[in-house]
């Protein structure tokens, strides 16, 4: 009778055998689903990039897999559950650029840069400044921030939320540019859109995604985006740094994966090579970048950079700015 390895190891197992293969279940892998914990709400762009990458992941490791939403405190409730799970691939965390700000805001249980294994980048994309045109004049971003400088705490802004990505990156804009303004944090992108199109706000930096519909429609004015290059999809959009004369300035909207620490290299290898060639595919191209958001992939490595570089960067924004969660 011939055993396969599978079964091999679990006779050698029982009778309290060493296995002669050591990365016997990392050959293996994924011999069972896979999660990736969303520490967000269902519905909103974390969500939607999450079920891409299951989808993605899914269809090119031969494994279901699921997201799983663990939403609060600003992401790093559903964070600090995915990071102490075992390291063996079958719990990822999906990441956004709020991930690298949440170090200067919350007393975290996990060190964002050292307790995590970075798999792979999944997108990257703009946001964009944008205004209520029947409540504010101006019909370009220079003209804003002038108007910002000459009228402290009088220009309002929206956010997805105290301390988020959104408030982090119109901080940053603002105190470049020494301008005061008056933050108005939401629960969520979503409640900040309404009331920026009701008029009970003036501006808000957000995705692409959500508010282009938006300016297409006529109720919003698109300022600029916050990139350091204009976007193929919005050419016609000046980036903050051309427009409101901040050569420095530079917010890059992006979701990744990333696992516990001490992720097996060859199990890292099988997601990030999975995941980059579904990445490639010409439907999803097709797919996001109507929306400003395009496919990222690349290395582990350069992602970990980003993280890297990000964490102490959005640091001093939030020194520089006064910035509390509460």
């Amino acid at each position: 009778m011939t055993l396969d390895r599978r079964t091999f190891s679990a006779a050698l197992a029982a009778l309290g055998l060493p296995l002669p293969f050591a990365a016997s279940a990392q050959d293996d892998f994924p011999n069972k689903p896979i999660r990736i914990v969303c520490p967000f709400a269902p519905g909103g762009g974390s969500d939607f990039i999450a079920r891409v990458g299951a989808d993605l992941l899914g269809k090119n490791i031969g494994q279901s897999v699921i997201v799983d939403n663990r939403p609060g405190a600003g992401g790093t409730l559903g964070s600090d559950y995915a990071l102490h799970q075992p390291a063996d691939g079958y719990t990822l965390l999906l990441v956004a650029g709020s991930y690298t700000v949440n170090p200067s805001l919350y007393k975290l249980k996990f060190d964002s840069a050292k307790d995590m294994t970075p798999v792979i980048q999944l997108s990257k994309g703009a946001y964009v400044v944008c205004v209520n045109p029947a409540k504010v004049q101006a019909k370009n971003l220079a003209e804003l921030l002038e108007y910002g400088r000459n009228n402290p705490g009088k220009l309002s802004f929206a956010s997805a939320g105290n301390g988020s990505h959104l408030h982090i990156a119109t901080e940053y804009m603002f105190g470049m540019a020494k301008v005061k303004a008056t933050h108005i944090p939401y629960k969520g992108t979503g409640p900040a859109i309404t009331d920026l199109i009701a008029g009970n706000v003036d501006m808000l930096v957000a995705g692409t995604e959500g508010l282009m519909p938006h300016v297409k429609a006529g109720k919003l004015r698109a300022l600029a985006v916050t990139t350091a290059q204009r976007q193929a999809a919005y050419p016609d959009i000046p980036t903050v740094a051309e427009a409101g004369k901040l050569p420095d300035y530079e917010v890059v909207a992006w979701h990744g994966l990333i696992a516990p620490k001490n992720l097996p290299a060859p199990v890292l290898a099988k997601i990030n090579a999975a995941i980059n060639t579904g990445l490639k595919a010409p439907e999803l191209v097709a797919r996001l970048e109507p929306t400003g958001v395009s496919p990222a992939g690349g290395t582990p490595e350069q992602f970990g950079q980003l993280i890297r570089v990000e964490i102490p960067r959005y640091a001093k924004v939030v020194q520089d700015n006064h910035i509390q969660t509460q």
